[in-house]
């Protein structure tokens, strides 16, 4: 038996790959299916199951291409409703991948027919458990993203999820290995460790939602509380797993489209596509074409353009570093965005030689900021990172105006006097500033190195509090 965890950090999404005597099942793959065929063909052995866990929110799944390219069988468990051929299985039922077996546990709560897989070795005996967004290491999946209608609501999630961990997956034995489906980042829970494989016996020790004393109601108020709106991408992501999609080579094909400087403008023009950079920060600030947004691909990439663009039908032209444009392209469909119409052939060099317009954004080190809240202590910053992190610790002059909502925070910025932005490490805010560049605020500063270069400063900031201790 072989068990392999394909951890994708961007998404901080973890596939599996498990093989028995010749025969393979993968969990929750990503869209690009050619890593898990290849490994199938170098183990010289097939693939006979794709077991989902559930219908992901936050990527597009592989499952339907890689259920065409290998024949192999796609498994829900109960509740789920595909609109292509799938297997939607029983609680407890069985299925035999070489000499171990994969069980079904029915385990609603993050969305009805969420469903844990108990893997049982050869011996007979419990191994691990694929648990999906049911549990994750020091968290539990959010009971907020499978509501459908006013009498389903997050509280009677969360009694399903109550019920789930304590019947089904409690009683299992401590060395039980816990293989979840997302780490530290995802937007599917609040409190997620660092880590991507523990023991259901630690996690009984640490994680706050397995408390053996915790009652229903204390629970629920728990899971509940300080929930933040999910993504706006969510639900289209959802609609693609449940209906399928098109496959990951027609995407790269539409995509892959080199453009010259004056087609790139023209299209841009004709329609209306969102112009995506996704060079580095510091690029990014020396040139950029005018009301381009920057999300950069050496980033949490894939979230923030989910969460930010939104609509995954918008057509997307893309600027990129000359080599990476398929690299992308891949990594857009991971979360839906399918829509990307070309290339810009040659980079921004091109734009540049061309003689088009172009924009930057003024950034400066942490002691140009340091001394101006020196000279004037009215002077404005805004801190563009997570509410938790706000809380944690910030600049005591700073106002709190988070990237994942700050179209609602427009209004909050000086219309002429000049204003700094600033998020941990200056991924963030960069973001932040071509946004607000594209909607004609032009009179920030970004600050380079973000929080951490702040923290160098002699810039008063409030006490630290450990993040643990707030309200998530």
């Amino acid at each position: 038996m072989n068990i392999e965890q394909i951890y994708t950090g961007c998404l901080a999404q973890g596939a599996y790959y498990i093989e028995s005597e010749g025969e393979v099942a993968v969990i929750d793959p990503l869209r690009e299916v050619k890593p898990y065929m290849d490994r199938a063909a170098t183990d010289n052995a097939n693939i006979k199951y794709i077991f989902e866990t559930h219908f992901h929110a936050d990527f597009v799944s592989g499952h339907v291409t890689l259920a065409k390219e290998t024949g192999a069988s796609i498994v829900y468990g109960p509740k789920a409703n595909p609109a292509f051929e799938a297997i939607i299985a029983t609680d407890n039922q069985e299925f035999k991948l070489g000499n171990i077996t994969i069980k079904v546990l029915h385990t609603p709560g993050h969305t009805m027919e969420s469903t844990t897989y108990l893997l049982i070795d050869e011996n007979g005996k419990d191994h691990a458990i694929f648990s999906g967004d049911t549990l994750f290491l020091g968290d539990v999946g959010r009971p907020d993203l499978a509501q459908k209608a006013k009498e389903l609501t997050q509280e009677d999630l969360a009694g399903f999820l109550y019920n789930s961990l304590r019947e089904k997956i409690m009683p299992l034995a401590d060395d039980v290995i816990v293989y979840p489906a997302h780490g530290a980042g995802s937007a599917c829970g609040k409190n997620m460790s660092k880590e991507t494989v523990d023991t259901l016996g630690n996690q009984k020790k640490t994680n706050y939602a397995l408390r053996a004393d915790m009652t229903k109601d204390e629970f629920i108020k728990e899971v509940t509380d300080g929930l933040l709106p999910p993504p706006s991408y969510f639900p289209l992501n959802v609609k693609m797993n449940k209906e399928g999609y098109d496959d990951i080579d027609e995407v790269l094909e539409r995509g892959t489209q080199a453009l010259s400087p004056d087609a790139f403008e023209t299209a841009a023009n004709e329609t209306g596509a969102v112009i995506l950079d996704v060079r580095k920060a510091g690029d990014f600030a020396k040139g950029h074409i005018p009301r381009s947004i920057f999300i950069g691909i050496d980033g949490g990439f894939a979230p923030w353009v989910g969460a930010l663009i939104a609509d995954t039908e918008q057509p997307i032209l893309l600027v990129a570093d000359e080599g990476r444009e398929e690299e992308t392209i891949t990594r857009l469909s991971r979360v839906g965005f399918d829509g990307t119409i070309g290339y810009l052939k040659g980079g921004f060099k091109s734009w540049k030689a061309a003689g088009k317009q172009t924009d930057s954004v003024k950034s400066v080190p942490a002691s140009e900021l340091e001394k101006a809240v020196k000279t004037d202590k009215d002077t404005p910053v805004f801190d563009v990172r997570k509410p938790g992190e706000f809380e944690s610790e910030h600049l005591e002059v700073a106002e709190s105006t988070p990237l994942d909502y700050i179209n609602k925070h427009l209004s909050d910025f000086p219309e002429k006097e000049d204003f700094y932005v600033h998020c941990a490490g200056g991924y963030r805010s960069m973001i932040a500033a071509s946004i607000l560049k594209s909607r004609g605020i032009h009179n920030l500063i970004d600050v380079q190195g973000g929080y951490k270069a702040i923290k160098e400063t002699e810039l008063s900031r409030t006490n630290f509090v450990c993040p643990s201790t707030l309200k998530k």
